[in-house]
């Protein structure tokens, strides 16, 4: 278990993904878990002591939250929730523009109707809305507070000035401010190691990884000595869709993953996932499942810790292009160190 942030909650370290869950529209190829197939996944996530459960208005069309709230059904008490609300543009199910406030409140309502629930443990904004001020988002979400239907507030896909401007607007009007940032972030994404996790750290935001196995490229599947996997949601190495791939970095990872996983007797997964938790600002990492199967294949991933040695090795085979004035500013602090 971690604290989230500098919210006071303690979740587990493995945050169980919903998007999976419904195979609606761009979700399909994701996966399409059932209510009952879910029943059994949640069931045997909270047993083995996994709290906290990550869902979106968008997932599957809504259907996603509408199978983990049944799933949840006797047990939401011991559960923390993420959902989150998107504009328009990003959400075909959303109904009234960008971030308004009618926006957030409508699909507050609708989120804690299909969860069964009458409060959110956290409410995220699902991507950066440039239309809208963000004072009438974030008062809009301070009001949700304050009426007990969210308990915290958060973003995901934000960069780091979007973060500091969220958090200055809050703090000028003193509304409840962002304690969360849900964020991709893996050996084959480390971009964020430029300013989110800095901003993140200095102003007391947990972060909550999403594609922690980037897409299934990191569960040893994919390496140079196998062939292209069947039935995997990526068809071909030219159809990825939003995970850019440079084959031989890729393998390179994998290479190193492997050697490490072979001298510790676990698996790829294990090592990419305990490599993050490893990571400052980390509060946990969401993983998405197709069956049980998959699931307990992943929950032995946090009961032991890699050594510094080893983190270092797979930072140095990892390390993604070094981008101005970050490679600088990194030159600067190892000269002075």
């Amino acid at each position: 278990m971690r604290i989230l942030g500098q919210t006071g909650l303690e979740v587990s370290e493995l945050c169980l993904g919903t998007g999976t869950f419904g195979g609606k529209g761009i979700y399909k190829r994701s996966g399409e878990v059932t209510q009952n197939g879910a029943n059994e996944i949640v069931a045997m996530a909270m047993d083995a002591g996994i709290n906290f459960f990550d869902t979106a208005e968008i997932y599957s069309e809504g259907l996603a939250e509408e199978i983990l709230g049944s799933a949840l059904a006797g047990r939401r008490k011991d559960a923390i929730l993420i959902t989150k609300v998107a504009p328009d543009y990003a959400c075909e199910a959303a109904k009234g523009g960008g971030l308004s406030r009618k926006r957030i409140i409508d699909g507050c309502e609708r989120s804690l109707k299909r969860l069964r629930t009458d409060y959110i443990d956290v409410y995220e904004i699902h991507v950066f809305d440039p239309e809208t001020p963000l004072e009438e988002t974030i008062d809009a979400l301070d009001s949700l507070v304050r009426q007990g239907k969210v308990r915290y507030t958060g973003c995901s896909n934000f960069s780091g000035w979007q973060i500091m401007k969220s958090l200055a607007v809050s703090d000028a009007h003193e509304w409840a401010r962002f304690r969360t940032l849900e964020a991709k972030y893996s050996l084959m994404t480390r971009e964020l190691e430029n300013e989110l996790i800095p901003v993140c750290l200095d102003q007391g935001v947990g972060i909550v990884v999403f594609s922690p196995l980037y897409g299934g490229f990191l569960s040893g599947k994919y390496a140079r000595d196998l062939e292209w996997p069947v039935g995997t949601r990526f068809p071909s190495a030219s159809d990825t869709g939003r995970y850019p791939l440079v084959q031989e970095k890729l393998f390179t990872v994998v290479d190193e993953l492997r050697r490490i996983a072979v001298s510790r007797e676990t698996t790829v997964p294990h090592v990419a996932l305990n490599y993050l938790l490893r990571k400052p600002g980390v509060s946990s990492l969401i993983i998405g499942v197709r069956d049980t199967r998959q699931l307990a294949d992943n929950l032995n991933a946090t009961d032991w810790e890699l050594t510094p040695d080893e983190v270092a090795a797979l930072d140095r085979v990892s390390e993604p292009p070094g981008l101005y004035p970050y490679s600088d500013q990194k030159i600067r602090l190892n000269t002075k160190t």
